[in-house]
């Protein structure tokens, strides 16, 4: 017989939501310049998870990949709502694999959601939820440390978009 706490998990998690110095559009195309979109048809034809290791790196030169991306401006476009949004799945699958192999479950959290969006003073936001807050839900030390790499990933990608890096993931430093 199963108890409750074997069918959820409770746990904090953190949302950071920041300015970013471009106007929408720009940021935009420098999110999608520094996390570029996966290439499936490269990644499926690979022979050996050295060779996907190999390709990550290439693709994924800040350690991200764009899995999916949606826009949300459009899917709203009838709406009473005017926001400029774009939501993407952004991870890579070789740091993914470092958890999943632990804990299959842990793909609820990776890749990671990301949204950049306009407010209502046309300022441009980038939001995501930090990975470290999800993956020590766990209760794995190897699934935290992951999670605190890709903290890690998270404070350069918002440096190299020109954001101020939130305090609490100024001490993460990629492995």
């Amino acid at each position: 017989m199963s108890t409750p706490s074997d069918q959820y998990t409770e746990y904090p998690a953190r949302r950071i939501d920041v300015l970013l110095p471009q106007p929408y559009d720009d940021a935009v195309r420098r999110y999608e310049e520094l996390v570029p979109a996966i290439d499936l048809a490269r990644f499926g034809v690979l022979g050996s998870w050295d060779a996907v290791r190999e390709q990550a790196e290439i693709n994924a030169p800040y350690g991200f990949m764009i899995f999916s991306k949606v826009d949300v401006t459009s899917l709203m476009a009838t709406s009473p709502s005017g926001w400029k949004c774009s939501e993407y799945l952004m991870g890579n699958q070789v740091i993914a694999q470092r958890m999943y192999h632990h804990d299959p479950a842990v793909t609820l959290h990776a890749p990671l959601r990301t949204v950049l969006y306009a407010d209502a003073e046309g300022r441009t936001h980038f939001a995501v939820d930090q990975p470290s807050s999800h993956f020590a839900s766990y209760g794995r030390p190897e699934v935290t440390e992951v999670g605190l790499y890709l903290d890690g990933l998270l404070a350069r990608l918002l440096a190299l978009l020109g954001a101020e890096v939130p305090d609490l993931l100024k001490g993460s430093v990629p492995v």
